[in-house]
């Protein structure tokens, strides 16, 4: 499917948001989060700065950024649905997120991804500089 893009409009309102379409997309499509449960995904957004990608009332991407808003920000669930992918929507969605006013002057953002390392590159993402200081603690099923 090809989008006008003059149609596609990000929000930060999480008002807007599907928050079913983005648990199917979250617990069927992607490789992170099949095990998350609804209250989990609802919880994530209701503590994250979300934002919300729509072709009109069609909600077709997400992503989120949990932050301090003053030194951190983990960026998370992003996605775009298939039948809108490679159209340039990731990219003006990674642009709006990078240029939200409560995430500037951070120092550091972090991502995991397994298959994306090229969009986020272009937007100065890069393998970890210090690995040998990083630790995680994570749960067995952790993507």
């Amino acid at each position: 499917m090809t989008s006008d893009l003059s149609n596609i409009e990000i929000s930060t309102d999480k008002g807007r948001l599907d928050v079913d379409a983005i648990y199917k997309f979250l617990s069927e499509e992607s490789y992170w989060a099949q095990n998350r449960s609804r209250e989990q995904t609802r919880t994530a957004i209701e503590n994250s700065i979300c934002f919300g990608v729509f072709d009109g009332e069609r909600q077709i991407g997400f992503a989120r950024v949990v932050s301090d808003k003053a030194t951190f920000a983990y960026l998370g669930d992003v996605f775009i649905v298939s039948d809108y992918q490679g159209q340039g929507i990731g990219k003006m969605l990674m642009s709006t997120i990078l240029e939200h006013p409560d995430l500037q002057g951070l120092r550091r953002w972090v991502l995991a991804t397994k298959d994306a390392h090229g969009l986020y590159a272009q937007f100065g993402f890069s393998e970890l500089r210090f690995p040998e200081r990083w630790m995680e603690r994570a749960a067995n099923d952790a993507y």
